[in-house]
């Protein structure tokens, strides 16, 4: 079987535990996903699967780096799910643009960006090194939505 997008997508599902196969489900009046032109904006995603944020409380106090890095891959993950249901394939994303990733973390917390490579590791292996590249921002917040340890966005570019 050759190796694709889709396998490697399916291949960090089965490493982090989790399905991003059905629903994505959203909490508000807002849409996850608008497109303008071949710009595709993806709303902020939280690690949450199914109806549960699975991965909550300030990084550096009630969760480790490790853990906290596996929110913000569950995170992307649910991002690349909605990326590949607007799109109808993962093949259709040119390239991940920007990422913005959102860390509740503890006061003394400094490893935002360690763990916005959570996210940015599972891009790059999932899209390939060319369409994964992206500029980034990590942030240090006080809270996120349901408590969650992760909050990120992305912008991608859709052929």
């Amino acid at each position: 079987m050759p190796v694709t997008r889709e396998s490697r997508f399916q291949q960090v599902s089965q490493q982090l535990g989790y399905e991003f196969d059905g629903e994505i489900k959203i909490g508000g009046n807002y849409t996850p996903v608008l497109q303008h032109g071949n710009d595709v904006y993806i709303s902020g995603q939280i690690p949450r699967v199914g109806d549960k944020v699975v991965i909550t409380g300030p990084a550096g106090r009630n969760v480790a780096l490790p853990v906290a890095q596996k929110a913000a891959g569950i995170c992307v993950m649910r991002a690349l799910a909605l990326l590949r249901q607007h799109l109808g394939s993962l093949d259709h994303i040119q390239r991940i643009l920007r990422l913005t990733v959102y860390v509740q973390s503890s006061a003394d917390f400094t490893s935002q960006s360690e763990v916005a490579n959570g996210a940015s590791d599972i891009l790059y292996f999932v899209l390939g090194e060319e369409a994964g590249a992206h500029v980034r921002t990590s942030i240090g917040v006080y809270q996120l939505p349901k408590n969650a340890t992760v909050e990120l966005e992305l912008v991608a570019v859709s052929v």
